[in-house]
C-alpha cells in the first residue's frame, strides 16, 4: 500500500468539514451493522471519525494510516468527553490483540490497496482479526465507463466554505495506468485574495492513486482468501448487485460461530 495515502494537514480538516454535510447512505448502514454485531467491531480507515464517532460509545475500535486524521478524530472525541480506541496502522499489515465480530471499511478505502499482494494481505489480516462467524463488510464503487469518458481528465472547480471563509476548490480524476486500471485523484484548495476574486495562497494539494475494482476483480481475491462465504449487494439497501449500480457492498464471513 502507498505509505503516503490518507488525508494530511489541512486536507484532513477540510475533508472532515465537507463530509459532515455529505449525503451518503454508508454512515447509517455501517452504524446499524456495528450495533447489530454480537461483539466488538473494528473500523478500517476510520479517518477523522465520520462513521466512527457515532459508534464510539458502542465500543468500536478504529485504525487509519493518517496520523493527522486520527489527531483530528481524537480532538473531536475529546470535545465530547470521549476517549477513542484508535491507532495508526496500514490495513494490509495491522495486528490486534482481541477478536472482533465485525470489521468494516467504508467509502472506497479498500481501493487504496493497489497490488494483489496488499489486497490479499489485508484480507488475511482481517480474517485473523475476526472471531469465528465474524464478518468483514466494505464498499467500493463500480467503475462506470460513462463517468470515465465524460468526467475524468478535466479539472472541476467550485467555491466552498472552509473555516468560515470562501475558498476555491478544484479536483481532477484521471486514469494513469490503463493496464493496471489505476486512477489518480488530485485535490487542491486555494484561499481567495479578497480583491477581484482571483486565487490566492494554496492551502493544500494532495494526490491519491487508487485501484479500480470491478466485481470481476474483487471476486477472485475473495475466492482466494480464507473467507468461506460472501455476497455482494448493489447498494446499502441490500439489493443484489446488478448492471447500473454504482456501489458494491461486499460481506465476507469467517467460518465457525
Amino acid at each position: 500500500m502507498d505509505v503516503d495515502h490518507g488525508y494530511h494537514g489541512e486536507r484532513a480538516r477540510f475533508c472532515d468539514e465537507q463530509m459532515a454535510d455529505a449525503d451518503r447512505d454508508d454512515a447509517g448502514f455501517y452504524a446499524d451493522r456495528a450495533r447489530a454485531a454480537d461483539g466488538p467491531a473494528l473500523e478500517l480507515a476510520c479517518g477523522t471519525g465520520r462513521v466512527y464517532l457515532e459508534l464510539l460509545r458502542a465500543g468500536v475500535d478504529g485504525l487509519d494510516a493518517s496520523a493527522d486524521a486520527l489527531a483530528l478524530l481524537r480532538e473531536k472525541a475529546s470535545g465530547e468527553g470521549l476517549d477513542p480506541t484508535v491507532w495508526q496502522a496500514d490495513m494490509s499489515a495491522f495486528r490486534v490483540d482481541r477478536e472482533y465480530d465485525l470489521v468494516y471499511c467504508p467509502f472506497n478505502a479498500v481501493q487504496h490497496l493497489r497490488t494483489v499482494e496488499d489486497q490479499t494481505a489485508a484480507l488475511r489480516r482481517v480474517h485473523d482479526a475476526l472471531a469465528p462467524g465474524g464478518e468483514f463488510v466494505f464498499d467500493v464503487f463500480v467503475p462506470g465507463f460513462d463517468v470515465v469518458c465524460e468526467e475524468y481528465g478535466e479539472w472541476r472547480e467550485e467555491r466552498v466554505e472552509y473555516r468560515g471563509e470562501t475558498h476555491r476548490y478544484r479536483t481532477r480524476t484521471r486514469v494513469v495506468d490503463e493496464v493496471e486500471q489505476e486512477i489518480l485523484v488530485e485535490n487542491e484548495l486555494y484561499a481567495l485574495d479578497g480583491g477581484d476574486g482571483d486565487t490566492g495562497e494554496q492551502v493544500f494539494a494532495e494526490r491519491h492513486r487508487l485501484k479500480l475494482l470491478p466485481k470481476r476483480e474483487v471476486e477472485p481475491l475473495v475466492r482466494a482468501s480464507p473467507f468461506g462465504e460472501w455476497d455482494a449487494a448493489g447498494g446499502f439497501d441490500g439489493s443484489p448487485l446488478a448492471d447500473g449500480d454504482n456501489v458494491q457492498v461486499w460481506t465476507l464471513r469467517k467460518a465457525g460461530g
